[in-house]
């Protein structure tokens, strides 16, 4: 199995619920996820992590909301990283 096979790449979903929970509030952001646990989400009704920490279950569209910064600066890094081995 190839190593590209083994990851899932994270596709940007929006967390449902408008409680703060700090400065900057991650609810009004898109936030990148596995996709794979997107679906086993939509599915099941699991909670999703993403690549933040923030944890919920979706249900809105992510092409609404900006794309959390941490978000995007983690999985830029991730990016960097695997273009380096």
């Amino acid at each position: 199995m190839s190593q590209q096979e083994t990851k899932s790449q994270p596709q940007i979903v929006v967390d449902p619920v408008t409680v703060p929970l700090e400065p900057g509030d991650h609810e009004r952001y898109a936030h990148y996820v596995r996709k794979d646990k997107v679906v086993e989400s939509a599915v099941m009704g699991t909670p999703v992590v993403a690549l933040c920490g923030k944890v919920w279950v979706p249900s809105r569209d992510p092409e609404k909301f900006p794309v959390c910064p941490e978000c995007k600066e983690l999985f830029d890094l991730m990016k960097q990283n695997e273009g380096s081995e």
